[in-house]
């Protein structure tokens, strides 16, 4: 009888909160957080407590993530609708009285100064999702026009900010819902071959659509400039191209196994522009070189695939969609970041995940890690 009344051991009472975690998908993080401290560590000499705060991030970002884990998705559901509402009368806060900063409206203090479109990075896949959910099996061509608007609202808010890079993130996890609901090709090709076709224009007419004094329709003129200087850095290479520039020259010269630890010129002469945050992967590059370019490709290429099966395993609609849309928003992280250090996109203010410097982004993340594992420990409950 005592046996009954015996207290569970702390090992007991965490193996049904640990059975959440997805292993293969925290192995990939694990060895992204180990790249991301020891870049940190060495881009951030001179930064006092960056790497310190780069650390304490991480495990703030771990502990949103297991305490996520533990949500259900039907749970997460719930909170879909009322999240959404309040990230959009946040941004519309931010337009009518928010706080200015280098030329762009995107913080409102609410007790605290916040930067509500950070929001919008879960709560725009989250809402989608449940708008196709209600709708499962009687999807009609209506149901995605609402979608598009419902994602087309925060987008044009966020433009207007001007935030490119944070707008291009929450398009691309609200494209990703559409897409994996079974949007038809019919309706995809047309602004891809579209898209195409500027690109070739825009190339093509370079110097006329760069010239001095001409004005592109719906860009600002910043976003013009860094396409321009996309094109052809060289035209500034003191000032707007500087970035791009010495960006591409630390990748190269890092060569084949790169020029080691703390041992990164570009970097430690301070050459690399915004070496901790915006563009560590070229630091990374210079001292790690391309098989360190491989491993981090590759860890990123893991996470990505695993958040996908994630996605093709979870039991119900809504548990596929936002996983998928959760994983594309790894995806395009980490692709648009290393396309603009690379010289390959214009540069925008995207991080890359686990390696840049940044709080905001780093809760962001946990979030969307711990939704995968919430979505995986689902999966695990119906298979058993």
């Amino acid at each position: 009888m005592a046996a009954v009344f015996d207290k569970p051991s702390v090992r007991q009472r965490l193996a049904p909160m640990l059975q959440g975690f997805d292993g293969p998908l925290a192995f990939a993080v694990f060895l992204l957080a180990c790249a991301g401290l020891l870049t940190m560590y060495s881009s951030g000499f001179d930064h006092g407590s960056r790497f310190i705060d780069h650390g304490r991030n991480m495990l703030l970002a771990g502990v949103i993530m297991f305490i996520v884990a533990q949500v259900p998705p039907q749970r997460l559901m719930s909170f879909a609708v009322p999240l959404y509402l309040t990230g959009v009368a946040l941004l519309v806060a931010v337009a009518v009285f928010g706080i200015t900063k280098k030329g762009a409206k995107r913080w409102i203090n609410v007790g605290v100064v916040i930067q509500p479109s950070e929001i919008l990075k879960i709560a725009m896949p989250l809402m989608l999702a449940w708008w196709f959910q209600k709708r499962e099996g009687q999807l009609r061509p209506l149901d995605f026009i609402v979608a598009a608007l419902l994602l087309l609202i925060p987008v044009g808010l966020i433009m207007k900010q001007p935030d490119l890079g944070t707008s291009l993130l929450v398009l691309s996890a609200g494209l990703s819902v559409i897409f994996f609901a079974g949007l038809s090709w019919k309706l995809i090709i047309p602004p891809l071959l579209l898209g195409i076709i500027g690109l070739v224009l825009i190339v093509s007419f370079e110097g006329s659509l760069c010239a001095e004094g001409f004005r592109w329709p719906v860009l600002h003129d910043y976003q013009q400039q860094r396409i321009c200087t996309l094109l052809d850095p060289s035209k500034d290479p003191l000032g707007k191209g500087f970035h791009i520039i010495q960006g591409m020259i630390a990748i190269g010269s890092g060569g084949i196994f790169g020029k080691g630890f703390m041992q990164g010129t570009q970097t430690h002469l301070e050459f690399i522009p915004e070496r901790t945050t915006d563009f560590i992967f070229a630091a990374y590059s210079e001292e790690f070189g391309l098989l360190g370019n491989v491993f981090l490709i590759c860890s990123f290429l893991f996470l990505v695939l695993r958040g996908l099966a994630i996605a093709l395993e979870a039991p119900t609609l809504f548990s596929r969609l936002l996983a998928g849309a959760i994983t594309m928003i790894f995806f395009t992280y980490a692709f648009v970041n290393m396309g603009m250090v690379s010289g390959i996109l214009p540069v925008v203010g995207v991080p890359l995940p686990f390696i840049s410097y940044g709080g905001t982004a780093m809760v962001t993340l946990g979030l969307g890690l711990g939704i995968l594992m919430s979505i995986s420990k689902a999966k695990r409950l119906v298979q058993s």
